[in-house]
C-alpha cells in the first residue's frame, strides 16, 4: 500500500520512534488477533468471577473494621489510600459485568454490576452504556467519550442518571432509571448511617476513600490512552476502524497493584476483545503480541509502586491538549497555533 512520500518522524519528551508509524494500517486483521488468543481465555467462569467479589469484600470489610477499632490518626491515611484502592477494584468487577465478561449470564452481570457499581456511587446501566460507546468509538476524535482532545467537533453530553440525556436511546431509558433508583438507595444508607453514627466517622470511612476511589479512576482511565512515550494518532472518517483505534491504547504495569485491580493495566487486549474475562487478560495479551508487533507497546516494568507513571501523567498533562481541526489522522499538540503536525494522510 503506497504512502504520501513525506517523511513522519513523532517525537514525545525526547524520544523518536524511529521507521515506525503507529497511524498506518496494520498488516493484520483482528480475526488474525482473536485466533491467536487459546480457546480458554475466552470462558467466563462465575463461580471464579465472585471469588473475586467475595476476596475485595473481605479485605474491604477487614479494613473498616481496624478502623472503626482503633480510630488512630496515624491509622487514618493507610486506611483511606487502602480502602480507597479497594472501592476501585469493585469498580473494575462491576466494569466486567458491564462488558458481559463476569459471566455468561446477563441476569447475574446485571445484579452484580447493580451490587458492585452503586457500593461506590456509580450508576451502573448509565455508565455501561455510556462506556459501551466509548469502546465502540476508541480513538476516533468526534464519537470517542473518554478522555477526548480539547479541540474536537461537539461530541454526546449529559448526564449519567437522566434517561432522556443524548447518551441513551429511548430504549435504554428504563434501564437508566433501574440504575438510578440503586444509586438512590445507596446514597439514602449513607444519609441514614450518618445519622446513626454521626456523619464524620461516615466521611472517614466512606467518603475520604471515595474520593481516593475517583482518583484511581481518572488516572487509570487517562493513562489507558494518554501518556505513552511516543505519540500515538487519534482518527476521524475512514482511516478510523474499530482496530486502528484499538491499537491506540496503552497497557500499563502498576506493580503490586496489577493483582489488586484485577489487571486493569493489561489494557489492549481489553479493548479489543472486552469479553475477555480479566484474569484471562495477561495470557490473552502474550499470546496476541507476535500477531500485533511493533503495534503492542511493551509497558515499562514497574517496582512494587508504579512511580514511573508519575512523569508519564504529568507530561501528557502539561502538553496533550489539542488535535488539529482538519485531518483524518491527528496528533496531539499543546497549542494548535503553535504546532501544525497533523496532516490529511491519504492511502492508495
Amino acid at each position: 500500500m503506497a504512502r504520501e512520500t513525506e517523511p513522519k518522524t513523532v517525537v514525545v519528551n525526547g524520544n523518536r520512534d524511529g521507521d515506525f508509524d503507529p497511524s498506518a494500517p496494520p498488516p493484520f486483521r483482528i480475526a488474525e488477533i482473536r485466533a491467536a488468543i487459546p480457546e480458554h481465555c475466552w470462558v467466563k467462569n462465575p463461580w471464579r468471577s465472585l471469588s473475586y467479589v467475595f476476596r475485595d469484600l473481605f479485605v474491604i470489610s477487614a479494613l473498616a473494621s481496624t478502623a472503626i477499632y482503633f480510630r488512630s490518626w496515624l491509622l487514618w491515611p493507610f486506611y483511606w489510600a487502602a480502602q480507597g484502592t479497594m472501592f476501585w477494584a469493585l469498580f473494575v468487577l462491576g466494569h466486567d459485568c458491564g462488558h458481559g465478561s463476569f459471566s455468561s449470564s446477563p441476569k447475574l452481570n446485571s445484579l452484580m454490576g447493580h451490587i458492585l457499581h452503586s457500593a461506590i456511587l456509580v450508576p451502573y446501566n448509565g455508565w455501561r452504556i455510556s462506556h459501551r460507546t466509548h469502546h465502540q468509538n476508541h480513538g476516533h476524535v468526534e464519537n470517542d467519550e473518554s478522555w477526548v482532545p480539547w479541540n474536537r467537533s461537539p461530541g454526546k453530553d449529559g448526564s449519567h442518571f437522566n434517561p432522556y440525556s443524548k447518551l441513551f436511546s429511548p430504549n435504554e431509558r428504563i434501564s437508566v432509571v433501574t440504575s438510578t433508583i440503586c444509586w438512590s438507595i445507596m446514597a439514602a444508607l449513607l444519609v441514614y448511617l450518618s445519622l446513626v453514627v454521626g456523619p464524620v466517622l461516615i466521611l472517614m470511612l466512606y467518603g475520604v476513600p471515595y474520593w481516593v476511589f475517583v482518583m484511581w479512576l481518572d488516572i487509570v482511565t487517562y493513562l489507558h490512552h494518554h501518556g505513552h512515550e511516543i505519540k500515538l494518532p487519534w482518527y476521524r472518517g475512514k482511516e478510523w476502524s474499530y482496530l486502528r483505534g484499538g491499537l491506540t491504547t496503552v497497557d500499563r504495569d502498576y506493580g503490586m497493584f496489577n493483582n489488586i485491580h484485577h489487571d486493569i493495566g493489561t489494557h489492549v487486549i481489553h479493548h479489543l476483545f472486552p469479553q475477555i474475562p480479566h484474569y484471562h487478560l495477561v495470557e490473552a495479551t502474550k499470546a496476541a503480541k507476535p500477531v500485533l508487533g511493533k503495534y503492542y507497546r511493551e509497558p515499562k516494568k514497574s517496582g512494587p509502586i508504579p512511580f514511573h507513571l508519575i512523569k508519564n501523567l504529568a507530561t501528557s498533562i502539561k502538553q496533550d491538549h489539542y488535535v488539529s481541526d482538519d485531518g483524518d489522522i491527528v496528533y496531539y499538540q499543546t497549542d494548535p497555533q503553535l504546532y501544525k503536525i497533523s496532516k490529511r494522510r491519504k492511502w492508495n
